[in-house]
């Protein structure tokens, strides 16, 4: 026993699971690599992409990133490296390896409408 203060005090260990069985330790790598996988295999938006977002006023919502998550899974599965992910009124550049949209727009902003160095489009 431990003693403060001239106090002797029992070890008690801090439980905050009920679950909690002495001498039984909890597997949760198993957990960790499904919420890891989960993690990476989300879309990321490069520092140029965010800008170009706040500048043009675009706003995204659950389900447009959805939409784009999607897509990119469909061009990853096609073998696409640079896509063009088109929305009803948005359209993204997205690096398909990396999983990072590039830059972001609102379609029929661009005056040209090229968009060079893209292997495939991907319409949601």
């Amino acid at each position: 026993m431990s003693e403060i203060n001239g106090v002797k005090v029992p070890f008690i260990p801090i439980v905050t699971n009920n679950d909690y069985e002495p001498g039984k330790v909890k597997n949760n790598k198993e957990n960790f690599d499904a919420i890891f996988k989960e993690e990476l295999s989300k879309v990321k938006f490069s520092n140029h992409a965010l800008k170009r977002l706040e500048s043009r006023n675009i706003s995204l919502n659950d389900n447009e990133l959805d939409k784009i998550q999607n897509a990119v899974q469909r061009a990853e599965e096609k073998g696409a490296k640079d896509s063009l992910v088109m929305m009803r009124d948005k359209a993204f550049i997205v690096n398909i390896p990396n999983r990072t949209v590039i830059t972001a727009m609102q379609v029929g902003e661009e005056q040209d409408n090229v968009f060079t160095n893209i292997d495939s489009v991907v319409f949601t």
